[in-house]
């Protein structure tokens, strides 16, 4: 009787949950290969850890400003600077407590009830939970394997309405891989300022692109465009460093100033240690990120061409993140042990408990019939958890 109607219209993370149900059967000694949760599986390099260790000893372990210390500031608009040939002030950028804090805050900021946010489809997980907390109404458009779950401009203009305030970019995305080019992001971007539409772009796996993919920032088309965006980026995929919590975005001063005002009154700021640990990620040594991209690349080479010899299954090779996003329609309405499996929610479930293996199912992400498959652990569990796959869909 005490819970806010509010919170009773959103859901838990489906990926943390299952994560989470995973973890626990592993606790009970249950062998399980997860391929859930978006988390690299590599150590936060040693330079990083040095930095945090520093600042512990020299103790810097007090309130630090509510956006993030000046360095780390400097360090972010240095980042821009050097990767996306973007200029901010230190007015324009703050540090928050994870990339899904910084989004968290932007919609609490931006967003009034009623207002319509449009977002293609597959999406985040958290992206629609997080509009309706602030009030909006999320307007889905549904894309296709077919032209690599892409969303073309003029889908977008058909939805747009009178209520539609913003428009939200994950590039490379989370679930399916893909990447939007310069050329495609420049038409999405006339469209958003023909409309007068703020485009709050996701950028967290800006650093894992393959095959050459070079990444453009949908604030790189003009100053226009620029003005109009919100970047919302962060330290914890790119350097292995999920547990830090530090994420970052950058934009029109108003809007940030706005964001830091709202997280006055939420955390403060974030943990000074992983403040310090962050500016070290973006000014220190950066080969890690090259290894790591290099081993992520490998993966994925592997685990598309398996799931693709599988029968039943079709996978599109991503560009970006650690992602791959199989059809598995044609492996619906089929039986095991008399029971019929008709969703992929129930297959998710059947290979969890018959293969042992965790999976995300496509519905969590807006795309039913498909699964999505994490290569962020190691080949070797890659390669089991493959084998498993086939041996629990050949019953």
């Amino acid at each position: 009787m005490y819970i806010s109607k509010r919170l009773q219209s959103i859901k838990p993370s489906p990926t943390l949950a299952i994560d989470a149900k995973a973890k626990a059967l592993k606790a009970k000694g249950v062998d399980i290969i997860s391929f859930g949760t978006g988390e690299p599986d590599f150590d936060t390099p040693q330079n990083i850890k040095d930095a945090a260790i520093k600042a512990i000893n020299s103790g810097f372990t007090k309130y630090c400003p509510v956006p993030g210390t000046p360095d780390l500031k400097d360090a972010i608009i240095k980042k821009f600077k050097e990767d996306n040939n973007l200029e901010y002030t230190r007015e324009e950028v703050m540090a928050s407590c994870g990339g899904k804090h910084s989004l968290f805050n932007l919609f609490q900021t931006i967003f009034d009830e009623g207002d319509e946010v449009i977002i293609p489809s597959p999406y985040w997980v958290s992206y629609p939970d997080m509009a309706v907390l602030a009030g909006a109404v999320p307007v889905f458009i549904n894309t296709s394997d077919k032209n690599h779950f892409k969303v073309k401009p003029t889908e977008i203009e058909k939805v747009i309405t009178k209520k539609t305030k913003a428009f939200i970019l994950n590039s490379p995305s989370n679930p399916t891989g893909n990447t939007y080019t310069k050329g495609e992001l420049e038409e999405i971007a006339n469209i958003c300022i023909k409309h007068n539409l703020l485009i709050i772009s996701d950028e967290i796996y800006e650093k894992l692109t393959y095959d050459n993919f070079k990444f453009f920032s949908i604030a790189q088309v003009s100053k226009e465009v620029k003005e109009h965006t919100v970047v919302v980026n962060g330290v914890s995929k790119a350097f292995a460093m999920t547990g830090w919590r530090i994420g970052y975005a950058a934009g029109p001063k108003e809007i940030i100033s706005a964001m830091t005002k709202m997280q006055s009154q939420s955390t403060s700021c974030p943990s000074s240690i992983s403040l310090k640990a962050a500016t070290e990620a973006l000014n220190g040594d950066k080969s890690c990120l090259e290894t790591m991209r290099v081993e992520f690349e490998k993966r994925r080479n592997y685990i598309v061409d398996r799931l693709n010899n599988i029968e039943g299954i079709t996978c599109l090779k991503p560009e970006g993140a650690f992602y791959v996003f199989p059809n598995i329609s044609a492996l619906l309405e089929k039986k095991y042990n008399g029971k019929l499996i008709n969703t992929d929610i129930e297959l998710a479930d059947y290979l969890l408990d018959e293969a042992k293996i965790a999976v995300v199912p496509g519905s969590a992400f807006g795309a039913k019939g498909f699964i999505r498959f994490s290569y962020a652990t190691s080949m070797e569990n890659i390669v089991e958890g493959l084998n498993r796959l086939e041996a629990a869909l050949k019953k």
